[in-house]
């Protein structure tokens, strides 16, 4: 499997950059981070996600949604809701939750 950054879409369309600093010991993190990626692929309109993690322990994620009705169903979603309050009382120290529009998105594959 080889390692490729989320394909440039047609703009426009939205992503959301979470940023966050784990705990030291986020029990049960990981297997929900593996159901929270499982149920965002259902939603119609979400086009991808992307992470990385630095040496220091901060983590971000950012995803992308065609439009702000699949980004909404994704933000109601009720697993993902108890994911996000079990997130505040046990796995962050801290988290930034930034959305935007994206206007330009190019992209380019060697070989391609």
């Amino acid at each position: 499997m080889s390692i490729q950054p989320v394909p440039a879409f047609e703009p426009p369309y939205l992503m959301t950059v979470f940023t966050s600093v784990r705990t030291e010991n986020p029990d049960g993190y990981g297997e929900t981070s593996v159901r929270m990626n499982e149920l965002v692929k259902d939603i119609p309109g979400y086009l991808g996600h992307e992470n990385a993690h630095t040496p220091g322990g901060l983590s971000i994620t950012v995803a992308y949604f065609r439009d702000e009705e699949s980004l909404q169903v994704w933000r109601t979603n009720l697993e993902h809701q108890q994911a996000q309050k079990k997130g505040r009382t046990d796995w962050y120290e801290s988290y930034t939750l930034h959305v935007g529009r994206v206007e330009r998105s190019h992209g380019f594959v060697r070989g391609a």
